[in-house]
């Protein structure tokens, strides 16, 4: 009897719970209160440490692979199955395809050079990718090659699905770390771009009022995917997959014609592979492969890029302010990044708060959607770059 007892005992998660997995399970609970009760980017975080707690719980097996054994097949965990949409590169572009058909290039089309805002943020990929091989060059057990710096920059780019489609093509083992940490910096964007943008502008600077934008045709939306699908799949072939399926879901909106499909791709669609895509990113934070100097590095070097990237598209910022002769609220620069719409927001509040009734955020948005877009190509150039 006593013999059965311990056998049953051994079965249970109990005893083979080891602090690596003790501290996993404490860092998901964590980032669900961030989650729930700070509501840090609740559609992505919540599922992503949920995740992270279902493959930290030991003989759970949720992860685990299918095996044959005496000739027999026997199926692996459900999140592995899960899992298979990243490895083979299927969310990302789902979820572009449905914030495709979310978003209102409007902005962008009544002033292109916003496009350029949008470039310029993209700054902070390039700084976190060298911080990452200066980094590995004076510590070089952190394994930081030129692969896992790529995955590492990408985080600046402020995209999670261009963030886990970049690293589940270029270095998988990082997707945990860089998901988790590109979505919480994501969360904090109203904490971390204010003060960087005061520091980069004077209170003229932000007190600027511009000017109301144009009307943007209905044939001018309709152009603009397909245009941009074709150019940039010309340019880029690379990033076609997220390129194309973020025009393809704008295309469904802007048609007109296909309302249900359009629906579908905005809601449902992007519901569903929202929770596939966050519960199997979280397992891949394994404690074995979590709990390393690497994490941290990379916890650093995401800071860093958000910083990078906040301060290049404010910098272009002021200086079309410069080329207009005042017209452009540098501020809008910061914009430039692809939370959307969170950092649009962020601008005009700080806009709102220097000058009463100041109406930023439709210019904001310009740079914003620009952002989306150039997180995609710069994926694209690094995929083609060190694929």
């Amino acid at each position: 009897m006593w013999d059965n007892f311990l056998r049953l005992m051994n079965d249970t998660g109990f005893v083979h719970l080891d602090i690596g997995s003790l501290i996993m399970i404490v860092v998901s609970l964590v980032l669900m209160y961030l989650a729930i009760v700070k509501q840090y980017e609740p559609l992505l975080l919540l599922p992503i440490s949920f995740g992270m707690l279902l493959v930290n719980l030991p003989l759970a097996g949720l992860m685990d692979p299918g095996t044959t054994v005496n000739g027999q097949f026997q199926p692996g965990g459900l999140i592995y199955y899960l899992y298979q949409g990243v490895n083979l590169g299927i969310y990302p572009p789902l979820i572009f395809l449905g914030i495709g058909a979310m978003t209102d290039f409007g902005p962008l089309l009544a002033n292109p050079r916003s496009i350029l805002l949008g470039a310029a943020a993209q700054l902070g990929i390039f700084a976190a990718l060298l911080g990452a091989l200066v980094l590995n060059h004076f510590f070089p057990g952190l394994g930081y090659d030129l692969k896992a710096a790529a995955s590492i920059g990408i985080i600046g780019g402020a995209d999670g699905p261009t963030a886990i489609y970049l690293t589940s093509r270029l270095k998988p083992d990082l997707l945990g770390s860089i998901a988790i940490a590109a979505y919480s910096y994501m969360a904090l964007i109203p904490i971390i771009q204010p003060p960087i943008i005061k520091a980069l502008t004077t209170k003229e600077e932000r007190q600027i009022v511009m000017e109301q934008m144009r009307e943007v045709s209905k044939t001018e939306k309709i152009i603009f995917p397909i245009a941009v699908t074709i150019i940039g799949s010309l340019i880029l072939p690379s990033a076609a997959a997220l390129l194309g399926s973020l025009m393809f879901g704008n295309l469904l909106r802007e048609s007109g014609v296909v309302g249900r499909l359009s629906k579908t791709a905005e809601n449902e669609l992007i519901n569903i592979i929202t929770i596939f895509l966050g519960l199997s990113v979280g397992a891949k934070a394994k404690a074995e492969l979590f709990l390393q100097p690497a994490t941290l590095g990379i916890i650093l070097l995401g800071l860093l890029a958000f910083a990078f990237s906040t301060a290049g598209g404010v910098i272009f910022g002021k200086i079309m302010c410069k080329w207009t002769g005042g017209k452009v609220n540098p501020m809008i620069g910061a914009a430039g990044v692809s939370a959307v719409p969170m950092a649009a927001r962020v601008v005009q509040k700080l806009g709102a708060q220097e000058k009463p009734g100041n109406y930023l955020l439709m210019h904001a948005m310009g740079p914003n959607v620009a952002g989306v877009i150039g997180s995609a190509v710069a994926a694209g150039v690094l995929l083609a770059w060190l694929k």
